[in-house]
């Protein structure tokens, strides 16, 4: 059943509106008639089966049916430290880690980041992430669209990883300490200490070209533990994508324990 995200103010108490982009989708591309069934959501705490009353160009009514509880979200909060990478690998990583059950994406600029940061530009290409964020969790029946970010300076990378309970950086030339080494204590201690809301992760993937001693020893000096993730070396794109469905198996969340 499609699903869409809407604002909470297009939530009444019986009723739902939709407008803009996805009143025509639902009326252009799915070719929607009255008394067929949505789901929507307001991405936070309201979510509905509906039944659409009425289509108009730019606006879709519907009678909610039923209040639903949203299930679509992981029980742990991960959140993709991305460098910028080239062309359009970061719209990839956005997308395909949306549907495995990130939380959100931070992009940083690197020592080896090959990027132009042009910040005239970014507004517009955060935007267009934004956008590729919510049709994935749309697609992938999340209850949440994952936050993201504008690009961020190297410093207030580091500024952030205090802020989460586990933070891994994958590089491609640590071959003592796993990933999974890292995950199974991990889940564990979250378990016995009975964590109060969900555990937040956050991965850090450097650029095509990884990252630098240099970095990798002030990502540790900052609470990081660097980590393989086995014994193939993967590309920048596929890295995330790698780390963050270990992550979600290891919690569970690739089928009930």
């Amino acid at each position: 059943m499609q699903r869409y995200f809407i604002d909470p103010g297009q939530f009444g108490d019986e009723t739902v509106s939709i407008s803009g982009e996805d009143a025509r989708h639902i009326s252009k591309v799915m070719r929607s008639k009255p008394k067929d069934k949505l789901i929507v959501s307001d991405g936070a705490s309201r979510e509905a089966l509906v039944e659409i009353v009425e289509i108009l160009p730019q606006q879709v009514s519907a009678r909610i049916v039923e209040q639903l509880e949203g299930s679509g979200e992981p029980r742990v909060h991960v959140t993709i430290a991305q460098s910028l990478p080239k062309g359009d690998k970061m719209e990839i990583i956005i997308q395909k880690c949306t549907e495995i059950g990130a939380a959100s994406f931070l992009p940083f600029l690197s020592e080896r980041t090959v990027v132009q940061y042009d910040q005239k530009k970014e507004e517009k290409r955060t935007a267009r992430w934004r956008k590729i964020a919510k049709e994935a969790a749309e697609q992938a029946h999340r209850s949440k669209i994952p936050a993201v970010v504008p690009p961020v300076s190297w410093k207030s990378l580091l500024a952030e990883l205090p802020e989460h309970d586990l933070v891994c950086v994958c590089y491609e030339k640590e071959h003592g300490l796993q990933l999974r080494d890292v995950l199974k204590p991990f889940a564990e201690k979250m378990q016995s200490q009975n964590h109060g809301g969900a555990p937040r992760v956050l991965i850090a993937i450097g650029p095509e070209g990884g990252f630098t001693e240099h970095e990798i020893g002030q990502l540790e000096a900052a609470g990081a533990v660097s980590v393989g993730l086995g014994r193939r070396i993967l590309r920048t794109e596929t890295a995330g994508m790698a780390a963050l469905t270990c992550i979600m198996y290891e919690s569970g969340e690739m089928g009930e324990r």
